[in-house]
């Protein structure tokens, strides 16, 4: 593996991987990010995944930006020699349409679909968390059919209800929680995913799997009461 690095601020490095967002890079980003798990040092407080990038936080007491850039290509000569954890597949219900998916029948118009077309399609596919970010446990997700693409809305939404699934571009995911955005909204989860009260307060993690399921507006009355049950 090739590697890059850059300072981060005065306590972070980012370890560049690679430019283009494909599965090879995926794939030696987990292989670092279970290297790092498994043999951290003792300078080093948390590491952050994304598309191309690892980012390594460090106690600048402890050691300088220098000594860690080292540290690390040394480090690093062992990841190529680790195999990835299997991915967790996470399954997610879904509700589409409707009040928890407003957007669902502008999806389907925009790509010249019925609207059980598209979610035909977006359940019929498995997706890969490459990172978490924009929002306390929000999935940057890769895998999405093109044929459901859609452009975000030209005037975002002050407050979209938290667990609502929305597609821009040629992406998709869910809100974790409640705030201002502009994907198009089409559908909702009663699946909470982030766990402020957790040690690991997000449900998601880098390198998971997630099949979304169809669920009912019955069903997903029924999984919401249980989840506010097990939350409180």
């Amino acid at each position: 593996m090739d590697y890059s690095f850059s300072p981060l601020g005065d306590q972070a490095i980012v370890i560049e991987v690679g430019t283009a967002i494909n599965e090879h890079t995926q794939k030696e980003i987990l292989a670092i990010s279970s290297f790092l798990e498994a043999n951290s040092p003792q300078w080093m407080t948390e590491y952050i995944p994304a598309f191309t990038t690892i980012s390594v936080v460090y106690n600048p007491l402890l050691i300088n930006f220098e000594d860690v850039k080292k540290e690390l290509a040394a480090l690093l000569e062992g990841a190529s020699q680790i195999t990835p954890s299997p991915p967790r597949t996470v399954e997610i219900p879904v509700c589409y349409g409707g009040d928890h998916g407003p957007d669902l029948e502008f999806v389907a118009q925009h790509n010249g679909l019925s609207t059980e077309e598209v979610i035909a399609i977006h359940t019929g596919t498995s997706y890969t968390v490459h990172m978490i970010g924009f929002a306390p446990g929000f999935p940057y997700l890769g895998g999405m059919s093109e044929k459901i693409a859609a452009p975000r809305r030209q005037s975002p939404r002050v407050s979209i209800p938290e667990r609502s699934v929305g597609i821009a571009g040629n992406q998709t995911g869910v809100y974790p929680i409640s705030t201002p955005g502009g994907w198009q909204l089409i559908g909702r989860t009663p699946t909470r995913l982030f766990l402020p009260k957790k040690e690991i307060p997000s449900l998601l993690r880098a390198g998971d799997t997630i099949v979304f399921r169809r669920i009912t507006a019955e069903e997903y009355q029924t999984l919401e009461e249980k989840e506010n049950a097990d939350h409180t």
